[in-house]
C-alpha cells in the first residue's frame, strides 16, 4: 500500500479525536432513520460553536453539491447552493415533457439517462437513508428496489446472455475464497453464459486474479498505465471474447473505449466491485441490498424532491437559474465568485467563508482564473481530464414492455446501448393513471455510450444524425437485440413518443454540443484527478471527478468526494465537530497475504504470481 494511500485511508475512517456528541438523540426525535457509521444526525445546527455563523458557498446543485451541503448544514453551517438550472439533482434529476400532461396527470417524465446504484454503494445509501420520506424508516432508501435479472442482448440473431443478479445463496465462507475457487468461479459463469473457446475463458479468468492478488502500488503504479483491451489481449481473441469482456464491460458502463480504459478503474470497480463482490454478497450496503437497484419511481420524486425540502428544513438557501463565471482568488484565498443570472444580466460577486466547487469539471475548470490555478497546481493537472457523451431517450409505449426485471446491455448495438424497462419497478405508480394522457403505460429508457460510430440505419454517428434520425436508429438498435430475445418484442405500433435531454443540442449540424457530459477513465486518469482539499485554505473541490476510493464517475463518487470536502473544510476550521464517515470499496482479507507478497515483488521488479504474461 502507497504512503498516498494510507494517508487517504486515514482520512476516509472517519476515526479522529474530534467527536461531535449530539445530533444523533435530534435525529431520532425527528423521525429520521439514521444509517450505521454515521457521524451526525438531522437538525443538529445548534451543536457547533466552530461553525456557527459559519457561510459556505457551494457551486453546484447536483449530487457531489447537494450531498456537500447536507453534510455542512447538519453541522451547523450556512449554506447557499448555486445552481444552473431552476431544478436541483444535475444529471440525476428528472424533467417534465412539455405538455403531455392531460386530465389531472402530471407531464410524462423524462431524464438524462436511467439511475442505478449497484449494491456496493455504500456512501450514497447512507444519505438517502438520512432523507425523510412518509412511510419509510429507511428514509429515501426505501424507494430502492432490487433487478433480478441482467440480458446481454445479442443482435443479428445471436444467442442472448440472460443471468440471474440475485446474490449467492449460499456465500463461500471466509477461508474457502481462494484463487482456485475464484477462478472456477469465473470459469463456470463463462462457461454457462457465453460462447467463448475454452483457453480463452482460462486466460480471462488468469488475468482477473492477477488483478484481484495486486496491491495496490502496481494497481496504480502499472495496472493504471495499462488498457483493458491489452490487459486481457482482446486484439489476439476471438470476435465473442472482444464483445462480451472488452466493450461489453467498458463502453457500454462506464463510456470509455476498451482500447483505452484504465485496467485499474475497469478491474477495481466493474469486475470485482460490481461483479464478483456483488454477486458473493461481500461489501454491500447492508444485508438486503442485491446487485442492481434502482427507484421505485421517477427520481425526481423518489429522491431529489424530498431531498430539496430536507435541506430547506435544514436552512440551506438555493439560488437557482444561477451561471458561476469565476472563482476569485487574491493572496492564496478565495474572496469571491463572480456569479450572474444563467440568461445573462448584471454580474455580481458573492462571498462567504467557505467554497465548495461541485461543478462537473468540464465547467469547474473554466472557473479557476490564473491566480486560483497558481496557487495549486493540481488544478491545472484537471484540464487533461476526459468527458465524453452518455446520454439517454425515454421511450413511451402503450403496451407493458418491462423486457427483464433489470438492465439491458446490447453487447452488438454499435452505439453500445444499455437499457431498462422502468414502469415495473414503479410499483407506487400506475403509469397510465399517473403521467401524460393516459395511453403510455410503460417507460423503456435506454442510453447511448457511443455517440461516434456509424448506426445500422442511416449508416452515420449519433452526432451527425439529427434528433429525429437518433431516436429511429436508437429504436432499431434496440429491435435488433431486443425482437428474438425470447423475453419480449418493441412494435413500431406500440410507440407513442420520447425525450431527450435538452442539454444535447445541434445534433444533426456542424457543431453538436452535450451540455451534460460524464468523466470517462482512459489511462493515466487517476493521476490527473484532483484531491477534495485544495491548496487554497478556503477551497475544496466536490465531484465525481474528484480523488476517491471509489474511482469512477458515478453518484456514489460524487457522494463520497462530498464527505472528503466536508471533512477538509472540517479540519480548515479547527472544528470538534465529528468528520463524515467514508466507505471505501471492499477488500477481502483473504486476498491480503498474496497482495503483501506481490507489493514485494512489485518492488523488486517482478511481476503478479499469477501474471503469465
Amino acid at each position: 500500500m502507497t504512503t498516498e494511500h494510507t494517508q487517504q485511508s486515514q482520512e476516509q475512517s472517519g476515526h479522529t479525536r474530534r467527536r461531535f456528541l449530539s445530533g444523533a438523540g435530534a435525529a431520532l426525535g425527528a423521525g429520521v432513520g439514521v444509517g450505521a457509521g454515521v457521524g451526525v444526525g438531522a437538525g443538529v445546527a445548534s451543536a457547533a460553536p466552530a461553525s456557527a455563523g459559519k457561510r459556505v458557498a457551494v457551486l453546484g446543485g447536483g449530487v457531489s453539491g447537494l450531498s456537500a451541503a447536507h453534510e455542512l448544514a447538519e453541522r451547523g453551517y450556512a449554506v447557499t447552493v448555486y445552481e444552473y438550472y431552476d431544478a436541483l439533482g444535475g444529471k440525476a434529476r428528472s424533467m417534465d415533457v412539455p405538455g403531455t400532461g392531460t386530465g389531472g396527470r402530471a407531464p410524462l417524465p423524462g431524464e438524462h439517462g436511467f439511475r442505478f446504484f449497484p449494491g456496493f454503494y455504500r456512501n450514497l445509501p447512507d444519505t438517502l437513508r438520512r432523507i425523510p420520506f412518509a412511510g419509510n424508516a429507511d428514509g429515501v432508501r426505501g424507494n430502492l428496489r432490487s433487478g433480478t435479472e441482467a440480458l446481454f442482448a445479442r443482435g443479428s440473431g445471436r444467442p442472448d446472455l440472460h443471468f440471474p443478479l440475485r446474490r449467492a445463496t449460499t456465500p463461500p465462507r471466509p477461508g474457502d475464497l481462494t484463487p482456485s475457487w475464484i477462478r472456477d468461479q469465473i470459469l463456470s459463469v463463462l462457461d454457462l453464459g457465453t460462447r467463448l473457446p475454452a483457453h480463452e475463458a482460462a486466460y480471462f479468468a488468469n488475468r482477473l486474479l492477477v488483478h484481484l492478488t495486486s496491491c495496490e502500488a502496481r494497481r496504480e503504479g502499472q495496472w493504471e498505465k495499462v488498457a483493458w483491451w491489452d490487459f486481457i489481449r482482446a486484439e489476439e481473441m476471438s470476435e465473442e471474447y472482444r464483445t462480451v469482456l472488452g466493450i461489453g464491460q467498458t463502453r457500454n458502463l462506464v463510456a470509455t473505449r476498451a482500447e483505452v480504459a484504465s485496467t485499474r478503474t475497469v478491474g477495481r470497480v466493474i469486475i470485482e466491485a460490481l461483479l464478483l463482490w456483488g454477486l458473493l454478497g461481500r461489501g454491500m450496503d447492508g444485508p438486503d441490498a442485491d446487485v442492481d437497484r434502482v427507484l421505485n419511481a421517477p427520481t425526481s420524486e423518489a429522491w431529489i424532491d424530498p431531498w430539496e425540502t430536507h435541506l430547506r428544513s435544514l436552512g440551506v438557501e438555493f439560488a437557482l437559474g444561477t451561471q458561476v463565471h469565476e472563482v476569485l482568488c487574491d493572496g492564496g484565498r478565495v474572496t469571491g465568485v463572480r456569479v450572474s443570472a444563467r440568461d445573462g444580466g448584471h454580474e455580481r460577486v458573492i462571498t462567504a467563508d467557505h467554497y465548495v466547487s461541485a461543478l462537473p469539471v468540464e465547467h469547474a475548470r473554466l472557473t479557476w482564473g490564473p491566480a486560483l490555478r497558481a496557487a495549486d497546481p493540481q488544478l491545472a493537472r484537471c484540464d487533461a481530464l476526459q468527458t465524453d457523451w452518455m446520454t439517454g431517450v425515454m421511450f413511451y409505449l402503450r403496451t407493458p414492455t418491462p423486457v427483464v426485471h433489470g438492465h439491458v446491455n446490447c453487447l452488438d448495438s454499435p452505439w453500445s446501448v444499455t437499457a431498462v424497462g422502468q414502469a415495473q419497478f414503479w410499483d407506487v405508480r400506475d403509469f397510465a393513471r399517473d403521467y401524460g394522457d393516459g395511453q403510455a403505460r410503460d417507460c423503456l429508457s435506454a442510453i447511448i455510450s457511443e455517440w461516434d460510430k456509424p448506426g445500422i440505419l442511416y449508416g452515420k454517428t449519433a452526432k451527425e444524425c439529427t434528433r429525429e434520425e437518433v431516436v429511429a436508429e436508437l429504436w432499431a438498435q434496440l429491435k435488433d437485440g431486443l425482437n428474438d430475445s425470447g423475453k419480449t418484442t418493441l412494435r413500431d405500433e406500440d410507440r407513442l413518443g420520447w425525450f431527450m435531454d435538452p442539454a444535447v443540442t445541434g445534433l444533426g449540424g456542424p457543431d453538436p454540443q452535450n451540455r451534460e457530459q460524464l468523466l470517462v477513465h482512459p489511462t493515466g486518469t487517476f493521476h490527473n484527478r484532483p484531491t477534495a482539499r485544495t491548496k487554497v485554505p478556503n477551497f475544496f473541490l466536490a465531484g465525481d471527478y474528484v480523488r476517491t476510493d471509489v474511482d469512477l464517475a458515478s453518484m456514489e463518487g460524487a457522494n463520497e468526494s462530498a464527505r472528503h470536502a466536508v471533512n477538509a473544510l472540517l479540519d480548515a476550521d479547527d472544528s470538534d465537530i465529528e468528520r463524515c464517515r467514508v466507505w471505501e470499496l471492499y477488500r477481502p482479507p483473504e486476498l491480503e497475504p498474496l497482495k503483501r507478497v506481490d507489493e514485494l515483488r512489485y518492488r523488486l521488479g517482478l511481476p503478479n504470481t499469477f501474471d503469465v504474461g
